[in-house]
């Protein structure tokens, strides 16, 4: 189904680390690859990863370096390794389905909140 789940969120200090997991269908990950958003309070929703269907990844420029996106052996789940995180990194993050733009239903997301 192409319903998307997102987990793993929290609460995290300044230089922490979080690992956001996504559900979904591997025949539609296969087919997309996968994206990795986020909407901050105020702010438009902003890509942050994506992970293309030859195994590419892509990130924003804000978290190069600290953020990275993968695939588990089943394929049903794509995974956002989030370290040294920081107060703007604060916001809810989503999934989707698509490495150019979005092409799937937006799941709930789940909270990231990093106090300074």
């Amino acid at each position: 189904q192409a319903r998307l789940v997102e987990s793993g969120g929290g609460l995290v200090q300044t230089g922490g680390s979080l690992r956001l997991s996504c559900a979904g269908s591997a025949l539609l990950f296969g087919a997309h690859g996968m994206g990795w958003y986020r909407h901050a309070p105020g702010k438009e929703r902003e890509f942050i990863a994506r992970l293309a269907r030859g195994g590419e990844t892509h990130y924003a420029e804000s978290v190069k370096g600290r953020f990275a996106i993968s695939r588990d052996g089943t394929q049903n789940t794509v995974y956002l390794q989030m370290n040294n995180l920081q107060p703007e990194d604060t916001a809810v993050y989503y999934c989707n389905y698509g490495t150019l733009r979005p092409v799937g239903p937006w799941g709930q997301g789940t909270q990231v909140t990093v106090s300074s």
